[in-house]
């Protein structure tokens, strides 16, 4: 799937490969040192640096082409870096969430977003949203979902702009008990 940015080159959204493990880390550890990382991201620069290899390697492999549990999309600029990512995880009913929660309903759960400051604003979140979507469609979930925030607006108004909704679940952010995080969600259409 290709999108046009604002200068008129081409994106490439693809699944990462396992082979891209080195490439996943540093795109990670970039979107850690993102002005608003300590709203988006649950972990931290410093945790994430310290993991090694084998960690990177095994989420490449967990989240990569051919997987049926999680999959991580990226968008790739035309100079070959990687511009922006979102993952995928699924959620079967019957299990717990993250936070410790029942899971009612095969979902996808959308984790890990992040668009580099300089791709911002061109459609590329959509983009990415897009195609991860669809593999949550394809792996039969009733819906997607996500969690933002209360503080980061900019976040909450691309994923209304993709078509997301605030469920009215509220969960404590867990680096901060006084500090909330929203579901937003995208309900399969019927």
């Amino acid at each position: 799937m290709s999108l046009p940015s604002s200068n008129d080159h081409d994106y490439l959204v693809r699944a990462i490969r396992p082979d891209d493990w080195e490439r996943v880390k540093q795109l990670r550890l970039d979107a850690l040192r993102d002005p608003v990382a300590h709203l988006a991201f649950l972990e931290t620069y410093e945790n994430a640096a310290a993991q090694p290899d084998s960690f990177w390697q095994d989420r490449a492999v967990r989240s990569g082409e051919g997987s049926t549990t999680g999959r991580q999309f990226i968008a790739e600029a035309p100079d070959g870096t990687w511009a922006g990512s979102v993952t995928v995880l699924m959620e079967e009913p019957g299990t717990k969430d993250w936070a410790g929660a029942p899971v009612e309903r095969r979902q996808g759960h959308a984790a890990g977003v992040f668009v580099r400051p300089e791709h911002r604003g061109n459609g590329l979140i959509e983009a990415l949203f897009e195609a991860a979507v669809a593999w949550a469609w394809e792996q039969k979930a009733e819906r997607v979902r996500l969690y933002v925030h209360e503080k980061n607006a900019r976040a909450q108004a691309a994923y209304r702009k993709i078509g997301f909704v605030p469920s009215g679940d509220v969960v404590s952010f867990s680096k901060d008990e006084a500090e909330t995080e929203w579901e937003f969600v995208l309900e399969r259409p019927a």
